[in-house]
C-alpha cells in the first residue's frame, strides 16, 4: 500500500499541473483598450470605410493615430475569430504587402493590429501595454 502511494501522490500531482497548464491567449476588450490610448493623448478615430475587415470586427475596431505612424487595431469576441482577422487582412493583402505583412500585422490574443508602417518600439510598446482585458 504504501508504495502504490508513494506512485500515486506524485503522479497525481503531475496531472493536476498539467490540467492547470500555462495561461492561454488573453481577450482583449475594445472599450478598455480605448480608454487606455485616449488616456495616454492618443488620437483615436474609427476605421476608414474601405477597411472591411475592421469593419466587420465582431469585437469593435478603431484606429489609432499617433506620432508618426497609425495603427488599426480590430478585436474578435474570441481568440479564435482574432485569428480570423489576422487571416483575413492576410488574405486581401495586395501582392505587394504580402512579403512584408508579419512586419506591419501583429496579432495578440483576439486583437489584430495592422500599422500603417514598420511601429516603433515606442509605438508598438504603447498600444502593447494598452490592450486591456
Amino acid at each position: 500500500m504504501q508504495r502504490v502511494l508513494q506512485i500515486a501522490i506524485p503522479l497525481g500531482l503531475v496531472l493536476v499541473a498539467a490540467a492547470c497548464g500555462p495561461p492561454g491567449p488573453k481577450k482583449y476588450s475594445e472599450a478598455k483598450t480605448r480608454a487606455c490610448l485616449g488616456d495616454a493623448h492618443v488620437k483615436l478615430r474609427p476605421p476608414p470605410a474601405s477597411d472591411f475587415v475592421a469593419n466587420t470586427a465582431l469585437g469593435g475596431s478603431f484606429r489609432a493615430i499617433l506620432a508618426d505612424n497609425w495603427v488599426t487595431i480590430s478585436f474578435g469576441d474570441t481568440v479564435a475569430n482574432g485569428a480570423t482577422i489576422d487571416t483575413a487582412y492576410r488574405n486581401v493583402a495586395a501582392k505587394n504587402v504580402r512579403a512584408g505583412i508579419d512586419d506591419v500585422l501583429r496579432t495578440n490574443g483576439n486583437a489584430v493590429m495592422l500599422w500603417h508602417q514598420h511601429p516603433s518600439d515606442h509605438d508598438l510598446a504603447l498600444v502593447q501595454n494598452c490592450l486591456t482585458t
